[in-house]
């Protein structure tokens, strides 16, 4: 069965992605060419100070002599332009623009003349110590960056054939398999950064050279052993200098680069969250191409960690702001977390593989999670705003005094000096038809629901359509010619699995409703024209945790579809923590509620209790049981949305009465 060629018609993410492709990609390119005054923030008080400006393109043209100046901006400053670049080319797919790709067109000739003759491309160490390239991986992103451009070539060159575009990928594969290796000459070595190990599967996939995924499978597998890589460049190498913007870690890494133990070994996700899951991205992609068992199985165990016992309810990923990181099974704090956009991405980027590699629903239902709720968060609906950090609570008086909350932003930032997730997300939404249909042997398997037109060959072409996430009605109309013999899988969602109807060409189904691995399974004979209805049950529902999940014990969240729900200050006045739902709450949902934002909601309503005190001057005073409550109107809005309107708190878990 062949991959479909998609084209996504649905209304809420087309809206997404025409902010992409009109705002986004116009404002990033300004912003990377230093050609807009942006305010620049500190992701944390504790971040590297933060730049004026981006640089990043002028970076490039130092690099290449088309420039004089010195390097600007964090050392991985080139990761923004070849984000930016990938973005554009799946952009390029579904909106065609011959003055956006001209500039593309003319940037990557800017890249290829930055290049070196061997390969290698870093504008920091080319800039300002040549002498050190590939000498302090740890901490250098070297690996990490020329990763990214590989992502960015591969996609380039599928969108548009431009030679150049994979001409430089493969050469920068080239230059880092000339220094990295088994051989005795060679580094026995790995990124700090992982990205390029997911980079080098892609660019095997495109160009069907082994040597890209053999070079993956070696960084992957030295990970972790000893003696310690990074521990043998900081003391055998030229040290760094002390006018660098960093420095060798202390402990050589350990859980934070995720190097302590070879990676089948590690028990649980561990260390900086965006690592941790690009890493696994690269190990499940990898394990499928060299049909490696054993590290499919890591994979599959650490996700099972991650989504049974350190994701939040939003699909966050990243429970602190120190090292960016997991922190321990079950410790999900909700306003001194992390959740970092990037993270959230890469658990989409993680999904993808593990689909690949063995369809099941648990992983698209994680994927649709982080899709609706733990990725667009990310983003402003203006598409020239963006968060770092998601929260689940948000107080703007503990953002702004309490040190230990500094990382918890109320509005969203124009920019980032760590500008990583702004062009992450875009380039997620605008490939969102990536992620629709997983293909395995002749099963067709329908991962999200998402409005689209999808071709597979000439023979058959499916229809999808709806109103979702608003609406949980879902129709399919599969076209074919000749007769192919397929099986077509749709998921079933696990937060519907109790109740959902079908019907095939108008005629309720009562004997198809059993599920394989979360997936309804039709096989034909397929006539020409077959009609599926699907309905999800969009009942309102709360949710709770774990009870080892201290944080959120006594509370509940609201769901509704695939969306989490949040409690804002513009609707539901302050001090939200206050704020209780009843055990039996009637919930009332509103549909293409306007709040005066760019994109109609639908909210949900019901009455809660407020407390109240007897004496509000006192700081403690005797209990009272039942403690006094006022009744409450209490409003939620999709969880993405918030912070679109006037600063304030909000708020995803609520007390429980």
């Amino acid at each position: 069965m062949k991959q479909p060629k998609i084209q996504i018609t649905d209304p809420f993410w087309s809206e997404y992605r025409r902010i992409v492709k009109d705002v986004m990609i116009p404002y990033q390119w300004s912003v990377i060419n230093d050609d807009v005054k942006i305010d620049i923030e500190r992701e944390n008080a504790n971040a590297f100070k933060a730049s004026e400006k981006s640089h990043a393109v002028q970076n490039l043209k130092i690099a290449a002599g088309l420039a004089q100046g010195d390097f600007y901006g964090f050392w991985f400053q080139d990761s923004d332009v070849y984000k930016w670049l990938e973005a554009v080319a799946y952009a390029l797919r579904y909106a065609p623009d011959q003055k956006l790709q001209q500039t593309a067109d003319d940037l990557l000739v800017l890249i290829s003349q930055a290049q070196e003759a061997d390969g290698y491309l870093d504008t920091f160490f080319q800039i300002r110590a040549p002498q050190l390239k590939f000498q302090h991986v740890s901490f250098s992103h070297e690996l990490y960056c020329m990763g990214h451009y590989i992502e960015a070539g591969v996609a380039y060159y599928q969108t548009t054939g431009n030679q150049l575009a994979l001409t430089i990928a493969t050469k920068m594969a080239d230059c880092i398999d000339a220094h990295f290796g088994p051989e005795a000459n060679k580094m026995h070595g790995y990124p700090g950064h992982p990205e390029l190990e997911l980079a080098l599967a892609k660019l095997a996939d495109e160009t069907h050279e082994t040597r890209y995924s053999d070079l993956a499978a070696y960084m992957i597998n030295q990970r972790g052993t000893k003696p310690n890589f990074f521990a043998e460049q900081a003391n055998n190498n030229e040290p760094l200098p002390a006018d660098f913007p960093f420095a060798e870690p202390e402990d050589n890494g350990q859980q934070y680069f995720q190097n302590h133990v070879p990676v089948r070994e590690l028990q649980a996700a561990e260390g900086h969250a965006v690592r941790m899951t690009y890493l696994l991205t690269g190990m499940a992609h990898v394990a499928r191409q060299t049909h490696d068992e054993s590290l499919q199985a890591a994979c599959q165990h650490l996700w099972k960690n991650i989504v049974d016992k350190q994701m939040y309810v939003t699909g966050g990923v990243g429970s602190t702001v120190a090292g960016e990181a997991f922190t321990f099974d079950y410790d999900l704090p909700n306003d001194t977390m992390y959740c970092e956009t990037c993270a959230s991405c890469a658990m989409v980027f993680f999904a993808k593989q593990m689909l690949e590699n063995n369809p099941d629903g648990e992983y698209a239902d994680v994927m649709e999670r982080e899709l609706y709720n733990g990725t667009i968060s990310g983003m402003s609906l203006d598409g020239q705003h963006f968060f770092y950090v998601n929260p689940l609570a948000v107080n703007p008086e503990a953002s702004a005094l309490d040190p230990n909350k500094s990382h918890v932003k109320v509005s969203r930032p124009a920019w980032f000096g760590c500008a990583c997730c702004p062009p992450n997300l875009a380039r997620l939404i605008a490939s969102l038809d990536q992620y629709l249909y997983t293909v395995k042997d002749e099963t067709i398997y329908s991962n999200q629901f998402v409005g689209h037109t999808a071709t597979f060959g000439a023979d058959l072409t499916i229809t999808q359509s709806g109103n979702y996430p608003w609406s949980g009605n879902i129709s399919y109309t599969i076209n074919t010619q000749n007769k192919p013999e397929f099986t077509f899988a749709i998921r079933i969602p696990d937060w519907s699995q109790a109740n959902y109807t079908v019907k095939i060409n108008g005629q309720l189904q009562n004997d198809l409703l059993d599920l394989d691995h979360g997936y309804l399974k039709l096989t034909g004979p397929w006539p020409a024209t077959t009609t599926i209805e699907l309905a999800l049950d969009m009942a309102v529902r709360t949710t709770q945790a774990n009870p080892l999940v201290t944080a959120d014990l006594g509370k509940v969240a609201v769901e509704r579809g695939p969306l989490v729900y949040c409690l804002e200050q513009a609707d539901n006045g302050a001090h939200l923590p206050t704020l209780s739902l009843g055990t039996e709450s009637t919930f009332q949902i509103q549909d293409n509620v306007d709040l005066g934002l760019p994109l109609k909601l639908t909210t949900v309503s019901t009455t809660g209790a407020k407390l109240t005190s007897t004496n509000s001057d006192q700081l403690y005073q005797s209990a009272q049981n039942p403690r006094p409550t006022t009744a409450q109107s209490l409003t939620f809005i999709p969880y993405f949305a918030w912070a679109n309107r006037q600063p304030g708190e909000m708020q995803v878990w609520l007390r429980q009465h």
